[in-house]
């Protein structure tokens, strides 16, 4: 018989003593990172303050924000704030857009780590006797690693799978019958049409939940994994900066945008412009300050993406609107700012065509030119009259809705390349 695993006090707790908590631990992290990161010295120093002149939560905003230039500037250890006996581990960023972001662990922070993603497994709905099947990529990009440690501590049967061979992730999850699988949305669909060539109807398998992470995605597209796969899909978020997946997690109950763990996180919402702090409710830039950290404390983080700060439902702790976009994931085109997740949107209410697709941006002479790759649904392939209607009413609804005329281009089934891991949305190929 399985069970639904325990909460724990601090998830409850009122906001007054989540609040005394968090200026308790504040207090230490930014003493912490002052004294022990010549790197926060510095900028602490520059901006004129000190962690002792933090008397409230709102006192965060005297502080000078961290990015990954910071990071990056300080390659590849020159953040850490213990020695380097310390350190348990390290991860890193891929590093497509120049050198890796590396971060670094305690044997404390592994564990806190851990914890929190047990956490996030347990909000989405996890059980007792559960099986995981992990589809994030292992090594230094931190999802399946991080996954696979928050599993185990929340008493879970790991697979340990990682990214690839999607004929033989096809033949595990039906082999070994797992409850949960943690993986991006994008290699979710990926994994689907594998089954579908296969002849397995997606949604008769022991699948129950996906907990899915590490690129944007839409409540349509939730919308559509859920009726493909038969499952409950919740959103896991995190990044590597701030210590990977399982900084918020939404909860299966309501699946109303993911509940940050602010007893480890601190959230802010500033203006990505002014970097001015925002009020709850208000849109914006999301930044973190850890709050336990031990290796890489890090404070007033600009993640880049775009949401804003929620009361909370399912749990005291505040939750933010699911991230459909970052700020430097989006486009200018002929002077319109486009996100791709808005072409993701748009491109879900076609039945005709599959849910995979990829932004190609050229110039033709001085003005660009936007050419969205797509594919038809398998069972439309042949008709090509449904096909020309549904181009021609996304193409529609992309000038009347989003305001740029985009070139619609329907490839063959499985013309846009799968990933393994987060899909390559984007083709820029204009001239710098």
């Amino acid at each position: 018989m399985t069970t639904t695993l325990p909460l724990e006090p601090i998830e409850t707790a009122s906001r007054d003593e989540l609040a005394a908590l968090q200026l308790e631990r504040l207090k230490w992290s930014l003493n912490h990172a002052y004294e022990n990161s010549p790197v926060y010295r510095r900028k602490f120093d520059e901006a004129g303050v000190h962690p002792s002149e933090l008397k409230t939560l709102a006192d965060l905003a005297r502080f000078p924000f961290t990015t990954k230039k910071d990071l990056r500037d300080s390659y590849p250890f020159g953040m850490f704030a213990v020695p380097q006996e310390q350190i348990s581990r390290i991860h890193a960023s891929s590093g497509t857009t120049g050198k890796p972001t590396v971060v670094g662990y305690t044997a404390k922070d592994i564990d806190t780590w851990a914890n929190l993603v047990a956490r996030s497994v347990r909000a989405s709905g996890a059980q007792r006797g559960d099986k995981v099947h992990i589809s994030y990529g292992y090594g230094l990009f931190t999802g399946g690693l991080g996954a696979h440690y928050g599993a185990e501590r929340a008493g879970l049967t790991v697979i340990p799978f990682g990214g690839g061979q999607t004929e033989k992730q096809v033949q595990l999850i039906q082999d070994f019958r797992p409850d949960i699988i943690m993986v991006t949305p994008s290699y979710m669909l990926a994994i689907a049409d594998e089954m579908e060539r296969q002849g397995i109807d997606p949604a008769s398998t022991s699948l129950r939940i996906g907990i899915f992470g590490a690129e944007p995605w839409t409540n349509d597209m939730r919308t559509a994994i859920e009726k493909r796969m038969g499952i409950k899909a919740v959103d896991i978020y995190g990044l590597s900066e701030v210590m990977g997946p399982g900084v918020a997690s939404e909860c299966a109950e309501t699946q109303d945008g993911p509940t940050i763990w602010e007893d480890h996180f601190y959230p802010e919402i500033i203006d990505p412009e002014t970097g001015e702090v925002l009020p709850d409710g208000e849109f914006g830039e999301l930044v973190f300050t850890s709050l336990t950290k031990e290796a890489l404390p890090i404070v007033r983080y600009r993640t880049r993406d775009l949401t804003r700060l929620l009361p909370g439902t399912a749990r005291t702790m505040r939750r933010m609107e699911k991230i459909t976009g970052r700020s430097d994931d989006m486009l200018i085109i002929r002077g319109v700012n486009v996100f791709p997740t808005q072409i993701e949107e748009l491109l879900l209410k076609q039945p005709a065509l599959a849910p995979h697709y990829q932004i190609v941006l050229t110039k033709e002479g001085p003005m660009d030119v936007m050419t969205l790759n797509c594919e038809p649904c398998p069972e439309t392939a042949p008709d090509y009259g449904a096909l020309d209607a549904a181009a021609k009413a996304l193409a529609y609804d992309i000038k009347a809705l989003i305001g740029v005329t985009a070139k619609i281009n329907v490839l063959d089934v499985n013309g846009i390349e799968r990933s393994v891991g987060k899909a390559r949305r984007v083709v820029d190929k204009r001239p710098k």
